[in-house]
């Protein structure tokens, strides 16, 4: 089966299959637009998106009456930053943005992929992180630049 569009996120409709097999993906897998993978019950499925599109967790790759088949994204190892102030928030970002690390934010918290040097980093600047384990909203990207010109 070779899948070119999605029929649409598990979690915006009501029309269900009564049997789902589930793509489990790392959030990076999300990215690629051409891609082979297997689904939990071992069906072998062939992905081929146009240009721009990428998958979300939830989405649905293939429906009908009896089965649909839908991506699970794995949890990511991350850091959730929690800053006590607009001051603390400048600062961090600053030092992680010269550092190219992507982050991501939900509410008030700032996430990034766990680094032991940014663990390091968060720990001798005295700001209040976690280590968890979380499905992230979308794969964190790393945008080239470089300080040559």
């Amino acid at each position: 089966m070779i899948i070119e569009k999605v029929a649409g996120n598990i979690s915006e409709t009501n029309n269900r299959a009564p049997h789902v097999e589930y793509v489990k993906l790392e959030s990076e897998q999300l990215l690629k637009r051409v891609q082979r993978v297997t689904t939990d019950h071992g069906r072998e499925i062939g992905i081929r998106l146009g240009k721009n599109k990428e998958l979300s967790d939830g989405d649905i790759l293939h429906i009908d009456e009896k089965n649909m088949i839908v991506v699970s994204v794995h949890k990511d190892d991350v850091l959730v930053i929690r800053p006590k102030n607009i001051r603390e928030m400048g600062d961090i970002a600053h030092q992680l943005g010269n550092r190219h690390v992507p982050a991501q934010f939900e509410g008030e918290e700032m996430l990034v992929q766990y680094d032991y040097l940014i663990e390091e980093l968060l720990e001798n600047e005295g700001v209040d992180y976690s280590r968890e384990e979380r499905k992230v909203p979308e794969p964190f990207r790393y945008i080239g630049h470089s300080h040559d010109d």
